[in-house]
């Protein structure tokens, strides 16, 4: 699976990953992919900093990457408390009434929420890309679009690629226009925050649109032929992100939601505001349908939905509140029905990518070479 993004990269696959656990992007680069690791649960530079030592121990030299959350325009004179102070009370009712009713313990006296929609504020972002350019990422994405112009020259300046995320032909051509290297089609099957429209019909859309530059085929991909597809379609490689959650090398810290990610099929998944205020495909639970009830509140904009649920999701995650438990997660978790190694993963994906290859050579006449 080479291309001339992943012989840019040193690649052997053009298999991108993108994981919030260190060891799985480390396995995923390890095994001949790329992996990126997920900055956002990161508030506290530190930590990366010793979790990018560990990666790259555990990468044994491989090329990785890192996916920070950053707004190309930054609000200037705005707090946390600010923010906190626009949440009505009438939903942090909702919020606790729901907890309530599903009997969610609370949190021991001290302890303080797991995830913080801080993660997703620029001077954060910031912090982490001071760690991360003391590192050897090969690779910069954003997931909220194209990060300000003067990250983009910083990343540059360390020979470092830069990547964003787009749902549409003309989020593309922006990203193009800003300088962006890499542009990753994201569908509308993907986990996670997406647009409206499907990766068959985006990806090639985005190919012509930002040609000549790399793109990236990402939502709904979870097997080799689909893979060959998003090839086939223009692009220079596949992003997957849902795939490694269900890795031996994944760490969610709960058994229940594994168990949940076995058992679901592709038409589990919603797309939903409860998380953090835009719509993010995620597992269907009671939750997501609280939220999404008419007879509800609604949702509040970002970031004041992230800042009111955080301190819920930390406690339904804690103590594994079954009919509440959920992560984001692409349709195609209903591939993901077997815990399996990142080397297990990859090598079916490159064997399904050589049996759509075979395949199409046969309909075209052609012998595989």
């Amino acid at each position: 699976m080479e291309t001339e993004l992943s012989r840019e990269l040193g690649i052997e696959h053009a298999i991108f990953g993108f994981t919030p656990f260190p060891a799985v992007a480390a396995a995923i680069s390890r095994a001949g992919g790329f992996g990126v690791l997920g900055a956002v649960r990161y508030t506290d530079p530190q930590e990366l900093a010793r979790d990018l030592d560990r990666l790259d121990k555990l990468a044994d030299g491989k090329p990785y990457g890192l996916d920070v959350v950053m707004p190309a325009k930054k609000v200037e004179g705005v707090t946390e408390a600010d923010v906190e102070a626009m949440i009505p009370a009438a939903h942090r009712g909702f919020v606790q009434d729901l907890l309530t009713r599903y009997g969610v313990p609370e949190l021991v006296e001290g302890e303080a929420s797991g995830w913080r929609i801080t993660g997703w504020m620029e001077e954060v972002a910031r912090g982490q890309l001071d760690v991360a350019f003391d590192h050897p990422i090969k690779l910069l994405a954003n997931a909220l679009g194209s990060p300000p112009a003067d990250v983009i020259e910083r990343a540059h300046a360390h020979g470092v690629l830069v990547a964003a995320l787009a749902g549409s032909a003309e989020h593309a051509r922006r990203h193009a226009a800003a300088g962006i290297d890499v542009v990753v089609a994201q569908g509308y099957e993907a986990g996670g925050h997406t647009g409206e429209i499907g990766s068959m019909v985006l990806v090639p859309e985005v190919v012509e649109a930002v040609a000549p530059l790399p793109v990236l085929a990402a939502g709904g991909i979870g097997s080799g032929e689909q893979a060959a597809a998003g090839l086939a379609l223009g692009a220079q490689g596949v992003w997957l992100g849902s795939l490694w959650l269900t890795t031996e090398e994944a760490d969610l810290h709960s058994a229940a939601l594994t168990r949940k990610l076995l058992a679901a099929g592709s038409g589990d998944t919603v797309r939903s505001r409860a998380l953090t205020g835009k719509p993010a495909r995620q597992l269907r639970t009671a939750w997501t349908d609280a939220w999404d009830d008419p007879a509800g509140p609604g949702t509040l904009p970002m970031p004041l939905q992230g800042l009111l649920v955080a301190e819920a999701v930390s406690r339904i995650q804690k103590y594994e509140v079954g009919e509440l438990l959920g992560t984001p997660v692409g349709q195609i978790v209903g591939r993901m029905t077997s815990e399996r190694s990142v080397q297990a993963v990859v090598d079916d994906l490159t064997r399904g990518f050589e049996r759509a290859v075979t395949r199409i050579n046969r309909i075209a006449g052609r012998s595989a070479t």
